[in-house]
């Protein structure tokens, strides 16, 4: 496990605070994608740019990558060896959007690009709730067919809080 994809079912799975931890525990370079997808001021980077900058990271022997991002999944997926997924309840997903707002207003998250201060918007929140069940199965199939890959390619599921405590402290403390 040495080319981990930290990725989750919705907003508010808790990818960024778990690959934190992993990054400690483990001793790898954490890579956060939304730090890489925006700029100051919330403006997208370019296409190329994001898949370079993806590119640039998986050539190297460990990394940790947080973050979906479906239109570079393939970037990741040929160079990961691993992926641990986040399926938390919609219910926990969106109390922790909230929680993560309120705690932020105002500040630019260490997992987001630079000048990008915190937000929450109807736009986001309707966004989690109808892609929900629909990105469940699709993040299903997904992990089905990464671990058919090889048995180089391993899939971790950590379905609630408690599993994800207990994956933690199976690994080396920081």
């Amino acid at each position: 496990m040495e080319r981990i994809m930290v990725m989750g079912v919705s907003a508010g799975a808790g990818k960024s605070t778990f690959a934190r931890e992993l990054g400690k525990r483990l001793h790898i370079e954490v890579h956060h994608l939304d730090a890489l997808h925006w700029k100051p001021g919330w403006v997208e980077a370019s296409k190329e740019e994001f898949e370079n900058a993806q590119r640039e990271i998986v050539t190297r022997n460990r990394w940790i990558i947080e973050g979906n991002y479906s239109s570079t999944y393939d970037i990741r997926k040929e160079n990961a060896d691993t992926i641990i997924y986040l399926e938390l309840p919609l219910t926990v997903c969106l109390y922790r959007v909230v929680k993560r707002w309120l705690l932020h207003i105002g500040k630019t998250r260490p997992d987001m690009g630079e000048g990008c201060k915190e937000k929450l918007d109807y736009t986001f929140v309707k966004f989690i709730c109808t892609t929900y069940h629909s990105r469940k199965k699709k993040m299903r199939e997904r992990l089905k067919a990464f671990g058919e890959i090889g048995d180089e390619k391993k899939v971790i599921m950590l379905l609630n809080k408690k599993e994800i405590g207990e994956y933690l402290e199976t690994l080396v403390d920081p």
